[in-house]
């Protein structure tokens, strides 16, 4: 049906062709509850009907846009819908300077704030979020304490906090609330001691302490820091058994009970201070507590009173639970724990960790620093997505230097009225995975704002609400034309319903359909529709088709060269492969072109061997090379020329008898300087040697191959020095051109007195030095 493209879109969806071909006798890119035009860049379909033969299938107007236009469609006739984005709420982000009159809900850190996205499958839409960390955000801090006998220094002088840090904060923010929250332990072995007297004074001195408890809210979020000192004043220091504390069952508490806390959708920051350890999940076995806890709230009166019944939250149900509610998490711990909550910040979205001293008596400039260390890191954050769909992120923050991936979701350093930008991407999956209409809602972390995004996948094309019943143009209303296609009514088929289902398949009909007797209906790949075989698509591959009067050919049985099909150099047509220009062969695996057989010297493979599909075939077993250029077994061109060389330079005078032999074709020419000699280029096949004589002469000479080094013609000049003491200075140069007679040549050479009776273009030469 086309849906063969998922291979190009990286897509598995074998599974969805039963639901393409359930509405039709054949199949159909129209109508189906998947419908392939609307794949990225893929599919398309076409409403003309007349686009299409009787003999054709409807999922042949299916394709690229590019190749329907090159076939004839009508661009105005092509169904491609697109997706889109639009801002339904998009109301800018805050600029102003501090006004105090101005409500929380009226200041806008995020922009747009509600989106509309039409997607198409596998195509991602885009939409930009701006975020602006405004003056004058409210904040809700909630402070949760470990009461336990160890703290008791402690709560002096976290008493004398309210004011203080309320002061400390309208330097931030107006609008800040406070609240406050104590936790012990479970109450039950061996946690703390039951026995009667340690359950009234587990202190163990004479000055009674509070009884153990779990979890008390004692102050809902506030603007009076003066309420908050005189209820934290009124608190009592408490007392357990072992040295880890109950905290997790206290911070799961003051998350998730929204409503007691007193929480806005505002900056919600939760400080976590204790000088112990923590019980996580398991450890409430040791108690015989084995339910495990549910993440609910649990307050009755203010008491937690599940303390007794419930295990401690995991350290992944906890992270989940601060993440939905949007909590930041400030642990000021002592030093001596700080590495267990450090471990934390890995776990736990947006949380910082301080020392705290041993009276806590930093822990104001402790929640002022943490507080802006939070604040100042922007990590974009969204809901959990549904399947299939998927979500990017990528920004270039203040340094203007492009995140993606994970980086691209945060923003370092943000301080007060800068402002970023983030660029979204998301892509659907394939229709029928995922429901719709469906959501996504996308928020920087430890901010109350967020960003709703409505998802709603394309997976019906327009022209389908153009549905005609009983159309003139299917057969005087045999069918409902539907997107440019007829869809037959029962008992009728045919691309325009022509064909009645029972005569068609008639024996007399299908005859039409067979090459001869013997062979199968349209060759086993197709229908016989109306007398005519329909061929089917290969559903494995979507360049893979059966063509032919019978269905008979196909465009991917051909040879293959180094595993593709006709070398990736043409074509394949009804098992031939039609090569392109430039390439032949069964598999198109030579090329014509016999440029690769050339040797630096302009020979075809040196001369010698023959261009084969663009290689040289040697006819000497000798050599071989890409260009028959190497010979591992000959003898070097210097030690090949050696006696040739001497003898020439030597034996002046009787030439004619002694080197005849010795140098057969080769001819000689004397020079008079050894500087004539050229420079060794050893790629464009020219030599410099050197041999010494039977005197003890050293002869130096130059070798320049040409013409497959068939032949060398010699020309001989003798420069003799001022004494006979002195030798001679000798030069030979060599030239590989067709053989001449040497006989005549240096008969010719003596008669003129040693003159060069040849000009040659490009000598070799070669020089004697004689000492």
């Amino acid at each position: 049906v086309g849906l063969g493209f998922e291979s190009r879109l990286g897509l598995n969806l074998p599974h969805y062709y039963p639901l393409l071909d359930r509405s039709l006798q054949f199949p159909s890119c129209s109508g189906a509850p998947v419908c392939t035009c609307l794949f990225p860049h893929v599919l398309v379909r076409t409403r003309v009907q007349s686009f299409i033969g009787p003999a054709q299938h409807t999922w042949e107007r299916c394709g690229l846009a590019q190749a329907l236009l090159e076939r004839g469609c009508p661009r105005s006739a092509i169904e491609d819908p697109r997706g889109s984005s639009v801002f339904l709420r998009d109301r800018p982000v805050t600029s102003h300077v501090r006004e105090p009159k101005q409500r929380s809900h009226q200041i806008t850190q995020l922009q747009p704030q509600q989106v509309l996205l039409h997607l198409r499958p596998g195509e991602p839409q885009n939409f930009e979020v701006k975020f602006k960390r405004v003056e004058d955000y409210p904040i809700d801090l909630y402070y949760l304490m470990d009461l336990s006998f160890s703290m008791e220094d402690d709560l002096v002088n976290v008493k004398k906090l309210g004011i203080d840090l309320m002061d400390e904060m309208r330097n931030i923010t107006e609008d800040f609330r406070i609240g406050f929250g104590a936790f012990v332990d479970k109450t039950v072995m061996p946690y703390i001691s039951t026995t009667e007297h340690m359950l009234q004074n587990p202190c163990k001195r004479k000055e009674p302490c509070a009884k153990a408890f779990g979890f008390h809210h004692v102050l809902g979020l506030t603007r009076n820091g003066s309420l908050f000192e005189e209820l934290v004043g009124g608190q009592r220091i408490s007392g357990n058994m072992d040295l880890p504390e109950g905290g997790l069952d206290a911070l799961m508490q003051a998350t998730v009970c929204e409503e007691q806390i007193g929480w806005r959708n505002v900056t919600r920051l939760l400080v976590f201070s204790t000088d112990g350890g923590f019980h996580f999940a398991g450890d409430g076995k040791l108690g015989g507590i084995v339910l495990p806890n549910d993440g609910k709230c649990h307050l009755e009166n203010n008491v937690y009173t599940m303390s007794e019944r419930q295990d401690y939250p995991s350290l992944a149900h906890m992270a989940e639970k601060l993440k939905e509610k949007n909590i930041q998490t400030i642990f000021a711990v002592t030093e001596d724990v700080v590495h267990l909550y450090e471990g934390l910040k890995e776990i736990f979205p947006k949380t910082a960790v301080g020392t705290l001293s041993s009276d806590s008596h930093n822990i104001l400039q402790l929640i002022v620093d943490a507080y802006n260390a939070l604040t100042s890191e922007v990590i974009m954050d969204h809901s959990e997505l549904l399947q299939g769909y998927q979500v990017e992120y990528n920004t270039s923050c203040k340094g203007h230097v492009v995140q993606t991936g994970e980086e691209g979701r945060r923003c370092s350093n943000i301080s007060i009225g800068d402002e970023v930008t983030f660029q979204v991407s998301v892509t659907a999956p394939p229709c029928g995975i995922a429901p719709e209409p469906s959501r996504l809602l996308i928020r920087p972390q430890g901010f109350g704002e967020e960003v709703e995004v409505q998802l709603r996948p394309l997976c019906q094309c327009r022209c389908q609400e153009h549905r005609v019943e009983d159309s003139p143009q299917c057969s005087g209303g045999r069918g409902a034309l539907e997107c440019g296609a007829c869809r037959c009514k029962e008992g009728w088929v045919g691309a325009s319903c022509e064909c009645d289902a029972g005569v068609s398949a008639g024996e007399g009909a299908v005859a039409l359909c067979r090459r001869d007797n013997s062979s199968e209906v349209c060759s086993g790949r197709g229908d016989c529709v109306c007398g005519e075989c329909v061929c089917h698509r290969p559903r494995r591959n979507p360049e893979h088709t059966y063509y032919g009067k019978f269905c008979q050919c196909d465009n991917f049985h051909c040879d293959q060269y180094q595993g593709r099909l006709c070398g990736g150099r043409g074509r394949c047509d009804c098992g031939v492969c039609q090569c392109s220009l430039g390439f032949g062969g069964s598999a198109c695996e030579c090329p014509l072109s016999t440029a690769t057989c050339l040797a630096p010297d302009g020979l075809l493979c040196s001369g010698r061997g023959h261009c084969v599909c663009g290689a040289c075939v040697c006819v000497d077993a000798r050599f071989q090379g890409p260009v028959c250029e190497v010979c591992l077994s000959c003898p070097d061109v210097c030690t090949l020329h050696r006696e040739c060389v001497l003898c020439g330079a030597s034996a002046r005078d009787r030439v004619e008898e002694r080197c005849r032999g010795e140098c057969g074709p080769l001819n000689v020419t004397l020079v008079s300087e050894p500087g004539r000699l050229p420079q060794e280029q050893r790629e464009l096949g020219s030599r410099r040697c050197r041999e010494r004589d039977a005197r003890g002469c050293w002869v130096h000479f130059s070798h320049q191959a040409e013409r497959g080094n068939i032949s060398a013609h010699i020309h001989i000049a003798l420069h003799r020095g001022e004494s006979a003491l002195l030798g001679c200075s000798l030069t030979m140069v060599l030239y590989l051109i067709p053989p001449i007679n040497n006989y005549s040549f240096f008969k010719l050479w003596n008669k003129k007195g040693g003159e060069n009776p040849f000009t040659v273009a490009t000598p070799a030469v070669l020089t004697v030095h004689c000492g």
